[in-house]
């Protein structure tokens, strides 16, 4: 990249900054640190993020943290800001002193319980005692400077140091990072191994194409140890996200892999279906052997996510030998331009052992598809006082939202802005958040953004299967109401007095769960569409919000006895069941003016009911306009196919008799359907559609 254009990226979120800091009523350094941390969220590089500042006169500082419960290790923060106008270096010397203050603060916690000398009101007091009371549950601690300035070229990486029984890992993210991150077509970073450097002369492999073939593929037998200390170093970023999201769903180890490694190692690999991966480039080298893969570019494990972390965990928990354990894998070398089509499509074969989880849900799944095309076609009502209407931008995919606003003139950017402004933006993990917590589970919106999402995407898949009609223009509306009113409920907390800087994002979670709770107890329900056709919410709704909020924050920072950490207690069951208990002290406070504002659930099902009708008739509709711009000819192929692979019903075949003589005959809506469903059905088989 040039100076000029990490000057102007710099410049630019150095304004998203300062707009969003305004916006939320908080301070530079801590919208800075969120913002930064929910890219690396987002992306896949950590799994979640709590923000929490405490700072030292004697050298110790964090700003932030996560508990990786799964890869038994804890995720350490630390900022470097100054809210500095112009790009300046970040140099090794600098590095290494910011890092020695994450470390030492660290230490202090885990060997000489710093949190004794603390307040217990303070952020810092929590997350020391945590550490202290945890600290022979992990043994590697990701440390993470995140850093305005750019780094210097004389500093590429820092080495992994051993301390007591931990190991400190060095993650570097400066401004030209993110940048980076923020421009790559799949917003991942990818990982780049050199299997020379790490293991001698690299992984013996068998190429399983032709020279031919549109894409490489490789047969390894990969040794167990290997595999076990490539996720010990990466961690879950060695998984392909669906198949992240699907072990977050599961939680725990395999019980029989992990007997068959302790017991009957030699047995591993007959028993064991291997692991499928892909890579967007292999180099490989003849040796007199045989063929060597010596260099692979962003390896991922689209199956075998489960096998990969039974072996790390057992290796470390029952300090089980993996020396005579191998695991076979298939690799597929995936063009990059393909790859966003490609690597789900070979994920959700690989994993048809388990058809409704996590892993089934991409971003290229028709119910992302269907709020992709509301989110581009449905116009937000103007709000009150002002004339133009605008629209919420659904980010099916990371990134959609940067690549639609570059290579344009300014103009067009600015109309673009003006039309989907950067406070109406959402991503699936947004989405997962804004509707969980109306599903009275505010605690998995505490888990973090990717384990709350596993469990929203395994409901709604499930959902989909059932009644894919229920997600209609009646449900996004619903769930861009809910999104406006978690982000004013937000900026809300912030303006708070008794708010010091702590816990928002429990306490607003916890706050919409209280008030679903109690309508429904009530038999009652918010008036989503009202909210959606003011794009505002009232001043008695905004008081409720206020009164309830301030229950709720009294309630979260008195923990039972034994538990210190107030974010650690909100992702326990016993948090949401304590909280939803204090109803009656809700109906006494609540303003009778927001209580005449709720609508009778009867009333709200009957909305539903027609919806789910008009988006039938939609659906429908769609469909015979998907079969009709396919020739009789074509569908007279299809029907041939079908019927020499034997995937046909009686009633499919007779509805493709009749789709083979378009445009003399024109199946129904409902024909349509089915044949959309076989359409399907005949892509998963190879058979290719020519329209």
């Amino acid at each position: 990249m040039t100076q000029s254009s990490l000057e102007e990226f710099l410049h630019d979120f150095r304004q998203e900054i300062l707009a969003d800091a305004e916006a939320n009523l908080a301070f530079l350094e801590a919208e800075f640190t969120q913002s930064f941390a929910d890219e690396l969220v987002d992306s896949g590089v950590v799994d979640g993020f709590e923000l929490c500042h405490y700072k030292a006169p004697t050298g110790m500082r964090v700003d932030g943290y996560w508990f990786n419960e799964g890869d038994a290790c804890l995720d350490l923060f630390i900022t470097d800001f100054a809210n500095r106008e112009e790009l300046s270096s970040l140099t090794q010397t600098e590095v290494k002193q910011i890092f020695k203050r994450l470390e030492n603060f660290f230490i202090a916690s885990a060997n000489k319980k710093l949190f004794s000398s603390l307040e217990e009101t303070s952020q810092g007091y929590g997350l020391s005692r945590q550490i202290a009371e945890r600290r022979n549950t992990y043994n590697k601690i990701n440390l993470f400077l995140i850093s305005e300035r750019a780094l210097s070229e004389r500093l590429q990486a820092l080495e992994d140091k051993e301390s007591d029984q931990w190991t400190f890992t060095y993650h570097i993210w400066d401004i030209s990072r993110l940048h980076r991150l923020r421009t790559s077509k799949g917003s991942r970073e990818e990982l780049e191994l050199d299997l020379v450097e790490m293991i001698g002369e690299g992984l013996p492999c068998l190429p399983a194409h032709i020279s031919s073939a549109s894409y490489g593929s490789y047969l390894i037998v990969m040794p167990a140890t290997i595999l076990a200390d490539l996720y010990g170093r990466y961690g879950s970023r060695l998984l392909e996200q669906n198949v992240r999201s699907f072990l977050q769903a599961r939680g725990k180890v395999n019980k029989g892999l992990r007997e068959t490694i302790t017991n009957d190692p030699e047995m591993f690999f007959a028993y064991n279906n291997g692991i499928t991966a892909t890579a967007k480039e292999v180099q490989t080298e003849e040796q007199g052997n045989g063929t060597y893969i010596t260099h692979l570019k962003d390896l991922q494990i689209v199956n075998g996510g489960q096998t990969t972390a039974s072996l790390f965990h057992t290796r470390r928990k029952d300090k089980a030998s993996l020396d005579n354990i191998f695991v076979q894998m298939k690799l597929s070398v995936v063009d990059e331009e393909k790859s966003e089509e490609i690597v789900p499509r070979i994920s959700e074969y690989a994993n048809t052992q388990n058809r409704v989880n996590a892993a089934d849900f991409f971003s290229n799944h028709p119910y992302h598809v269907r709020m992709e095309e509301f989110s581009r076609r449905i116009w937000a009502p103007a709000k009150a006082g002002e004339q133009r209407e605008t629209k919420w931008f659904y980010e099916r995919a990371r990134g959609q939202y940067a690549d639609a606003q570059s290579k344009v003139t300014p103009a067009e950017k600015k109309r673009f802005q003006a039309e989907y402004s950067k406070p109406q933006m959402f991503t699936k993990t947004d989405l997962a958040k804004f509707e969980n917590v109306w599903d009275e589970n505010p605690r998995f919106v505490n888990l973090g953004a990717q384990k709350n999402f596993a469990q929203y995407a395994k409901r709604i898949g499930q959902e989909w299967d059932k009644t894919p009609d229920k997600f209609n223009e009646f449900y996004f509306k619903r769930a861009m109401a809910r999104a406006l009113l978690f982000r004013k409920t937000e900026k809300m907390v912030s303006a708070q007095p008794w708010y010091s800087g702590g816990y928002r994002a429990n306490i607003v979670a916890y706050t919409l769960a209280l008030i679903g709770h109690y309508c429904a107890q009530n038999k009652k329900a918010v008036n989503f569409i009202k909210i959606w056709d003011k794009q505002d919410i009232s001043d008695a709704f905004m008081t409720a919000l206020e009164r309830t909020s301030k229950i709720v924050y009294d309630d979260l920072v008195t923990p039972p006895e034994g538990i210190s950490n107030v974010t650690e207690w909100a992702k326990k069951e016993g948090c949401w069941l304590r909280v939803k208990g204090k109803t009656d002290e809700l109906d006494r406070i609540l303003p009778d003016s927001f209580k005449a504002e709720l609508v009778e659930q009867d009333q709200v099902a009957e909305e539903k009911k027609s919806a789910r009708q008009t988006q039938k008739i939609d659906n429908g509709i769609e469909a015979q306009k998907k079969v009709m711009e396919i020739s009789g000819s074509e569908w007279q192929k299809l029907l041939n196919q079908g019927q020499q692979k034997g995937l046909l019903s009686p009633k499919e075949t007779g509805i493709l008799q009749i789709a083979a003589q378009i445009p003399r005959k024109i199946p129904s809506e409902k024909q349509s359907m089915v044949l959309v469903e076989f359409l399907n059905k005949a892509e998963q088989e190879g058979i290719v559609v020519n329209e």
